[in-house]
């Protein structure tokens, strides 16, 4: 078996794992369900990841957001990595392709949301499917404490029934300590090793401006700052205000949030990583895993 230092370099182009994650890849190799919270940006999708690449079989991955599947599943093809997502653009006959190609194609990751899981007929299909292990990311969606709770996320551990034998790893950079009790026992994860590491982020800052004029403000600290920016308004209507007041004044940006339809979410999602339009300005529904 390859071992999971020798995929970090042949894929990622690492020379070594950031603390924790080489413990929890092996804990999951071993065949040990797990816990994990680390913050945002600590690579914790490397973590169900490599074990993958390590392990026979196919990882399962829920995840809670499109866009983030897609990312994923884009990011992992660009290295040579089969993984599939199953999305509501798919037909009938295209997910029994997908299936067969999972089942005898070489593929290694099945992407789908908790909602696409409760689909009877993904189910009897994911039962029939060689399962290394399953990741559930965003675990704190299963949560009514945690910031965006997904009652679809309750019904998860049918893939307990589905695939009895498999291994649970669930993560998340958000969990206080009612949110990480929810998620073990909601998950119904038994016995599952924890891995918490402190969300103390030392590159950020944080700055309280009091203005009667946030239009100029706004414009002063955008000209200020080059890189990529998140604007985050109370209400769907302010989203199209600023994004209309910004465009206006010569600045690249779009918007974002609930109410859009999904092409008009990917297609925002799309322009804005690809700096086409820097800045976004959103709901909170922009924004898990960014």
């Amino acid at each position: 078996m390859i071992t999971p230092i020798e995929i970090l370099k042949t894929y990622w182009n690492y020379n070594e794992f950031r603390t924790p994650q080489e413990e929890i890849i092996n804990t999951v190799i071993n065949g040990e369900n797990c816990v994990v919270l680390l913050p945002t940006g600590n690579g914790k999708s490397l973590c169900y990841q490599v074990p993958a690449l390590a392990m026979e079989g196919v990882c399962v991955v829920i995840s809670p957001i499109i866009a983030l599947i897609k990312d994923q599943v884009e990011s992992l093809t660009e290295k040579n990595i089969k993984a599939i997502a199953l999305t509501s653009k798919l037909s009938q006959e295209e997910i029994i392709v997908a299936f067969d190609n999972l089942q005898f194609g070489g593929f290694k990751f099945l992407y789908l949301s908790p909602e696409k899981l409760q689909s009877p007929f993904i189910q009897d299909k994911i039962r029939q499917l060689n399962v290394s292990f399953i990741a559930i990311d965003e675990a704190h969606c299963i949560s009514e404490w945690g910031h965006d709770f997904r009652p679809s996320y309750l019904k998860i551990p049918v893939l307990k029934e589905l695939q009895p034998n498999a291994t649970f790893i669930a993560l998340t950079a958000t969990a206080t300590k009612k949110v990480f009790q929810d998620i073990t026992q909601n998950l119904e994860i038994e016995n599952a090793a924890v891995f918490k590491k402190s969300l103390k982020r030392t590159n950020l800052t944080y700055k309280v401006i009091y203005t009667e004029n946030y239009y100029a403000n706004l414009l002063q600290i955008l000209n200020y700052i080059k890189e990529s920016v998140i604007i985050y308004t109370n209400n769907r209507k302010q989203t199209k205000e600023v994004n209309k007041y910004l465009k206006q004044h010569n600045f690249k940006s779009t918007y974002y949030h609930g109410g859009l339809s999904l092409e008009e979410k990917n297609a925002a999602y799309a322009s804005w990583i690809a700096d086409k339009t820097p800045i976004m300005v959103a709901t909170n529904a922009f924004g898990m895993g960014i």
